[in-house]
């Protein structure tokens, strides 16, 4: 049981080839299917209209003996009476003896059922067969006079061959002498017709067997290919796996590093040059008090001065770090504050606009939202000598959409120096399944340029609204 479950249990290359097998298997037995049926279907269609035109050709054959047979007696049978015995046997002998092929004859019945003319069955002559039926049960006589009483007409019926003695399907063409009340007619075996078609569809079922194992073999080529593809693609697949796992764990450690050294330039040079500063006040003004100087309020002032200024740029890397806003009142408001103080920074014209959100992008859209915008202005202030900034983020029934344009020099060839930031931008898209997009063209002639970006996070990283949310958990309860 343990050996079965062991072969019963697949690894992820069997899992991958047989994901990829099962589709072509099943693809390849319809196709087969579909093939052996219209393969069938188109020569079903050949064979009875084949079928069709030698019956045809067989019953046009008989209507010319008939009609030459008539046109041999017709001047006896056209100048005599209807009670002309003479002339009767006179046209009994003409027809006895056209006698045709091997088993080819004309034969005569009168409308009583009565044979009168029988070459190569003799013992059937002056006998009545009204109610003669073949071994199928097929109505012979009475309907070869039925046909004669109408004019004329084709009749198919089983009959034992001259030749032979065994019975086999045979095509009778009658037509009737109204005055004489005969009916006159000859037939042809079609044996010779059933054989070819009996042959033909044979021949069919041939090839139709034939192709199922063209395409047996053809399918077991692809699926020995589709097998050592899948495991080649396996194995590459893991090599690059392993080799982008490593690329993506040395790319974190490098960010961690980059962070932590931008973090490190933030306190050495902002909050570590203001607590100096704040120290050489305090002490110049406990060195004023120990003299005695009335004047020491004015280094006190200074020093609380800094550090102010020392409290507002740890809230500034805090909120660089993580922004209290973005938690407390949502994507909105913490974009707001970032074009603000984006636009006091550096003096460029900043434009925010957005639609009541009410918080309902989750988690991982509300970051990655502002860690784009934040990359973005971060490449305005570096890079695109902007004089004008406009921030734009709604919501829509695909999700939301965040689009930051400027009124810069666009983006250089191959990105330069922006291209760390615009890759950045782009996994976080890629992370929430979003799309991200880039437009830019670069001034000419004193014209401007500009670049847009757009992120758009879909539908399913906004949360339902808090009506729709409590009427939900309202309906659990």
């Amino acid at each position: 049981m343990r050996q079965l479950r062991r072969l019963l249990t697949f690894d992820y290359a069997q899992k991958l080839s047989l994901l990829a097998a099962v589709p072509l298997v099943v693809a390849v037995t319809a196709i087969a299917a579909l093939v052996a049926f219209q393969s069938r279907a188109f020569a079903d269609r050949e064979i009875r209209e084949l079928e069709q035109r030698l019956l045809a050709a067989k019953k046009e054959e008989l209507r010319n003996y008939v009609t030459q047979a008539r046109n041999g007696f017709y001047f006896i049978y056209g100048s005599a009476q209807p009670d002309d015995q003479a002339a009767k046997d006179q046209v009994a002998q003409i027809l006895a003896a056209m006698i045709y092929g091997t088993d080819g004859f004309f034969f005569v019945y009168d409308y009583d059922g009565t044979n009168l003319v029988s070459p190569r069955q003799t013992a059937m002559i002056n006998r009545n067969w009204s109610g003669l039926t073949d071994s199928q049960g097929t109505p012979v006589v009475d309907e070869l006079i039925r046909l004669a009483r109408q004019g004329s007409g084709y009749h198919t019926f089983l009959w034992p061959k001259p030749s032979t003695g065994n019975e086999a399907m045979m095509v009778a063409y009658v037509t009737g002498f109204q005055s004489w009340r005969w009916a006159v007619g000859t037939g042809v075996f079609i044996d010779d017709v059933l054989a070819t078609v009996a042959a033909s569809r044979a021949e069919v079922e041939t090839r139709v067997r034939r192709t199922f194992i063209y395409i047996g073999v053809i399918t077991l080529g692809a699926l020995l290919i589709v097998f050592g593809t899948g495991m080649g693609l396996n194995i590459r697949e893991r090599r690059l796996a392993d080799a982008k796992l490593k690329a993506l764990t040395q790319r974190v450690f490098d960010t961690q590093e980059e962070e932590r050294g931008r973090v490190a330039r933030e306190l050495h040079d902002g909050i570590s040059q203001i607590l100096v500063g704040v120290r050489f006040a305090l002490d110049n003004a406990r060195r004023r008090l120990s003299r005695g100087d009335g004047s020491a309020a004015a280094p006190l002032d200074k020093g609380i001065e800094n550090l102010g200024l020392a409290i507002t740029e740890v809230r500034r890397i805090s909120r660089d770090l993580r922004p209290g806003v973005l938690d407390d009142l949502g994507l909105g408001p913490a974009l707001k504050a970032l074009v603000a103080d984006f636009g006091d920074r550096t003096g460029i014209a900043t434009e925010f606009n957005t639609v009541v959100f009410r918080n309902r992008l989750d988690e991982e859209g509300k970051i990655a939202l502002y860690r784009i915008a934040q990359e973005a202005l971060t490449n305005i202030e570096r890079h695109a000598e902007a004089t004008a900034v406009s921030v734009d983020l709604r919501g829509h029934t695909q999700g939301a959409t965040l689009r930051i344009s400027d009124n810069g020099r666009g983006l250089p060839a191959g990105l330069g120096a922006a291209g760390m930031g615009l890759r950045n931008m782009q996994e976080r898209v890629e992370q929430l399944d979003g799309s991200l997009r880039i437009l830019s063209s670069r001034g000419t002639r004193g014209q401007p340029g500009g670049t847009v970006i757009e992120a758009q996070v879909p539908l399913s990283h906004l949360l339902p609204p808090e009506g729709s949310a409590n009427l939900q958990t309202e309906a659990q309860a």
